[in-house]
């Protein structure tokens, strides 16, 4: 349960700073337009502290680590997912803020992200319904 307790603080203080980079370096670079870099906060926020803390009452509950490697393979490839993901939204969005072209590459990772995001989150309803009892 430390784990993912460690995991939304982690996320939540990287959430923040995030937030203030986007601040400042649209600011520093006086930059008025859409970037990604404006829902990279949001991200680490929501998909990162928010969903943990959520998995924390569930383990509490459910005992979802009970299952075993199940459990270890959905909480390692959901960050491995959401870490690649939101690395990409910050790299896309400093590169339009500083006025540079970002390749389709950037994209591609993006979008490998986003599905190694998905299958995490897969093995996590695998691992809940494993725990959930037939009859409630």
């Amino acid at each position: 349960m430390k784990k993912l307790l460690y995991a939304a603080h982690t996320y939540m203080i990287v959430g923040v700073i995030s937030g203030l980079y986007y601040r400042e370096i649209t600011k520093l670079n006086d930059f008025t337009g859409d970037t990604q870099l404006g829902v990279v906060h949001t991200h680490l926020l929501a998909l990162g502290m928010l969903f943990f803390l959520i998995v924390l009452a569930l383990e509490k509950l459910f005992t979802l680590s009970a299952v075993g490697k199940l459990f270890t393979w959905f909480f390692w490839v959901y960050n491995a997912g959401l870490v690649l993901t939101v690395a990409m939204l910050t790299l896309h969005g400093t590169l339009t803020v500083l006025g540079k072209e970002s390749g389709a590459a950037i994209a591609g990772i993006a979008g490998l992200g986003h599905i190694v995001l998905t299958v995490g989150l897969v093995l996590f309803f695998i691992t809940l319904g494993k725990r959930i009892p037939a009859k409630a």
